[in-house]
């Protein structure tokens, strides 16, 4: 009998405690997870120095350079020595402050996050100075000592070679232009929100700015000047409030697209408190709204600012503070899903439609209001001609089929004083009505006898036929109601094609 050996006790993983750098690097990378979440922080931060103007250079994505200058009031020289230390911050200076926060930031890991997975130089001047200070700092640390120099009203923060010592982290952001969509797609957002301030995002070395706004005081106009008039002209302005206690207090106003808008994918811009976050919960709750209530599930644009009372809302719940919680949330989310559906049902009672006149002139072909095709203005999509081989013809009433949109229209507007005489005889002998002007006895005699021998039955397929095509060089295909003619087009140009037609035309009936 064989004794198996006994298994070999392994004695549990002893605990020891990481070393500082080693936890001020995993903190920096989950605070600051792509290039877009630094501007989103050294924005916020340019908003609570109260800054009327914010511009954002951007170099590989953010990867080799972002940076961000403001004119704010600056940060005084004694706080430079701290200011890239984790855990400093003037927002805040007990946990009970966070009860009525009204501030972006509040934790004072941003900016000692930034030190850690790139290099740091920052360059300020408070109010009264004659000079400000720069600076540059590495793992929350300044490098050495702050330099005067020269500097305009208040700070610029510069990050360069961001995530260095992340290989990691930066081979998985090796695509620059999808990381600069999304910036500029954030600067957009604040942009429309916060209309008081000027905002601009360019690219390293390009001369023209991807966003660029000035402080208006109309938001419409605001989002005009950022996503276009296509997106202004189709919105509906929206306002909700509710003051009961004992359900939700909130206050809210934005704008929500029409029936008219077209987009392949939803855009919500979120503010709650001033604070941009997203809340899966109501953009869920939204589209269900539009898919139900618009045609061909159109996906929406949508605006939104929510004013909550602040003890209502908590904003340490996501590392980057990309999402908040809300008390009675779900009572909230209801109320902004029926107050949107009441207003889209509402404004889809009529639809607006961009027409175009044609005017029509002797050498060209008429057009009528109702050969217009009357389209919705489109938003997210561009309309596409279709070859005239491909046209398949499913109304006889189509322009594109009808004998007389190949006529010329006659010319009615009025005729000026430098209109040529040749011109103003063909257009009066046009418009001539010669039962009612034909003063010579023969000439009304020889209309009234054309018009007895006429043939009622076939004058009317002649004229309200659609023509199909040239089925060869002598024959035409035309179509009258449920039926399709093969004409001769020779014998019907002779002046005497009636008696042709009726005579040696063979007339087919399909």
């Amino acid at each position: 009998m064989e004794i198996e050996p006994a298994e070999e006790v392994k004695e549990p993983p002893r605990i020891h405690r990481l070393d500082e750098p080693v936890v001020n690097r995993i903190a920096a990378g989950e605070v600051i997870q792509r290039p877009v979440s630094a501007v989103k922080e050294l924005v916020e931060n340019s908003l609570d120095a109260s800054s009327t103007s914010i511009s954002v250079l951007v170099k590989d994505g953010g990867l080799k350079l972002i940076q961000v200058s403001d004119d704010g009031h600056g940060i005084r020289y004694e706080d430079l020595p701290i200011l890239c230390e984790r855990h400093t911050t003037s927002k805040l200076s007990k946990y009970e402050d966070l009860q009525s926060i009204k501030s972006m930031g509040f934790r004072g890991e941003a900016l000692a996050s930034m030190t850690y997975v790139g290099h740091v130089t920052v360059t300020t001047i408070t109010r009264g100075q004659l000079h400000g200070y720069r600076v540059s700092y590495r793992d929350g640390v300044m490098e050495n000592e702050p330099k005067a120099c020269a500097a305009v009203k208040g700070t610029q923060i510069v990050i360069e070679n961001l995530f260095y010592n992340m290989i990691a982290r930066r081979k998985t952001l090796q695509n620059s232009a999808d990381d600069y969509t999304k910036i500029v797609d954030l600067l957009s957002r604040f942009a429309i929100h916060h209309i008081d301030v000027s905002f601009s995002c360019r690219k390293h070395g390009a001369a023209r700015a991807d966003v660029h706004s000035v402080a208006t005081p109309s938001r419409l106009n605001a989002i005009r000047s950022v996503y276009g008039l296509l997106v202004a002209q189709n919105l509906i302005k929206i306002e909700a409030s509710d003051h009961d206690p004992s359900s939700s207090v909130f206050e809210m106003d934005g704008f929500i697209s029409n029936s008219n808008y077209v987009a392949k994918k939803t855009t919500m811009v979120l503010f709650i408190n001033d604070r941009l976050v997203e809340c899966t919960a109501l953009k869920r709750a939204l589209e269900v709204v539009y898919v139900a209530t618009l045609p061909k599930a159109s996906k929406p644009f949508i605006y939104m600012s929510i004013t909550l009372p602040p003890e209502h809302v908590d904003v340490n719940v996501h590392p980057t503070k990309r999402e908040v919680s809300l008390l009675n949330q779900e009572v909230i989310v209801e109320k902004m899903q029926s107050v949107v559906e009441s207003v889209l049902r509402n404004s889809n009672e009529s639809r607006t439609f961009q027409e175009q006149t044609v005017e029509a002139t002797p050498s060209v072909p008429s057009v009528t209001n109702n050969d217009l095709h009357l389209s919705p203005s489109p938003s997210g999509s561009k309309s596409q001609r279709v070859p005239v081989n491909k046209i398949v013809r499913t109304d006889s009433s189509d322009p594109a089929g009808r004998m007389h949109a190949y006529l010329y229209k006659n010319p009615q507007k009025y005729l000026g004083r430098d209109s040529s005489l040749t011109t103003v005889r063909s257009s009066v002998r046009q418009r001539r009505n010669l039962k009612e002007t034909g003063d010579l006895t023969s000439i009304q005699e020889l209309i009234n006898d054309i018009d007895s021998k006429c043939h009622s039955d076939l004058l009317d397929i002649v004229r309200q036929s659609t023509y199909v095509g040239m089925a060869d060089d002598v024959f035409a295909l035309l179509q009258h109601n449920t039926h399709l003619y093969l004409a001769n087009v020779v014998n019907l140009s002779n002046p005497d094609a009636e008696h042709n037609f009726n005579e040696n035309h063979k007339l087919a009936a399909a």
